[in-house]
């Protein structure tokens, strides 16, 4: 039986978890369709089945979003490679868990392992590089645990993007996390060849 939820009975303003398990297994057809009945939201799955609902975002952070994925898309464009998408698109990681960044990147070569019919669902691996933008109703610790999975499950290269303090964390494999702080630029180097985003247009 489908299931759909409705924002509009109460306000959400920030992400809320259901947990489902052991009541309820939903495997991966049965989540996107779930997803798709609720397009309103942005649902994720974690590794332990629980879903993770978050409404839609304040209009300054959306606006800083198509920022950010514009950068990224007109760069991708140029340089070529690979493919970009926005905060709508999901993962499926090696962990099981059904994740989508505000903004990624996979590379080429990876992408041609996927099958085109798969290619319609959620994607069947993690990307090559993510960015989180957090919003003003975001936990702070919350996004460093995410970005930390997204690593472990093989993204190259991670950005967490904190406009209220002007900071930005980079998660990268096997080393610890450098945070840059009051800068107006960030370099996607080596891994996104020539890539620079301006963040003077995200602060």
């Amino acid at each position: 039986m489908a299931m759909v939820l409705e924002p509009k009975t109460q306000p959400i303003e920030g992400m809320i978890v259901v947990h489902t398990s052991p009541v309820l297994e939903l495997d991966d057809d049965q989540f996107f369709q779930l997803a798709q009945l609720n397009r309103d939201l942005r649902m994720e799955r974690t590794a332990k089945g629980e879903l993770v609902i978050m409404p839609p975002t304040g209009w300054e952070t959306g606006d800083r979003n198509s920022e950010i994925g514009m950068q990224l898309r007109a760069w991708a464009k140029k340089i070529g490679g690979g493919r970009v998408v926005d905060s709508s698109t999901g993962y499926r990681m090696p962990n099981s868990a059904i994740r989508s960044p505000d903004a990624s990147w996979v590379s080429q070569k990876r992408l041609e392992e996927i099958l085109p019919q798969q290619r319609k669902k959620y994607l069947p691996l993690c990307p090559d590089f993510v960015v989180e933008l957090k919003s003003p109703t975001d936990n702070l610790a919350d996004l460093q645990e995410k970005m930390q999975e997204w690593i472990d499950n093989g993204a190259q290269l991670a950005w967490l993007i904190e406009p209220e303090s002007k900071r930005v964390y980079v998660y990268r494999p096997n080393a610890n996390i450098e945070i840059l702080e009051n800068t107006n630029s960030i370099s996607g180097e080596p891994l996104l060849e020539n890539f620079v985003l301006d963040l003077t247009q995200i602060w």
